[in-house]
Order: C-alpha cells, then structure tokens, then sequence
C-alpha cells in the first residue's frame, strides 16, 4: 500500500499596493490601487516607485481565502510617506 500525502498547500494570500495623494482639504485619498500583486517582493518594488511620486503609499498582505471568508491580520510590507491607519 502506498502512502501517498498531498503535499501541504499554502495557504493563499491577499497581497495588495496602494498610493495615496493629498486633496484640496488635505485628506489623504487612494490615487493608485488597491492593486493586488502577484509576490511580495513585486509588491515591495512597486511601492518604493511609486513613492517618489505620490504622498503616501503602503504595501502590505495577509492569508486570505476569500471562498470561506478568512482573512489572516495584515502584514505591512512597505510604507513611504503618508498613509491612513490600516483597519
């Protein structure tokens, strides 16, 4: 008889970039995203460029298995310049 095990999945993760600017009330608003990215690392690289260009912008993911509705706590991955208190 063979023991054959599926290998463990990972699970699934939410990995998301956003940038925010400043409007005429000096309110930070979403100009760029929330654009889900496909790793970590991209996620990272994409924030740091938008940086430069933008005044705020924050990286971050979480497990997530939006089937079930299960979402694990965020994991802040970049953060440049301004940016709103995560909830």
């Amino acid at each position: 008889m063979s023991d054959n095990l599926m290998p463990q999945q990972k699970a699934p993760k939410l990995i998301v970039v956003t940038a925010f600017d400043r409007d005429e009330a000096g309110d930070l608003q979403p100009v760029f995203g929330p654009t889900e990215q496909q790793t970590e690392e991209r996620a990272i690289r994409t924030a740091k460029g938008l940086a430069t260009k933008h005044a705020g912008v924050i990286a971050w993911s979480r497990d997530a298995n939006p089937s079930l509705g299960e979402y694990g706590e965020p994991t802040t991955l970049f953060v440049g310049g301004d940016v709103p208190d995560m909830e």
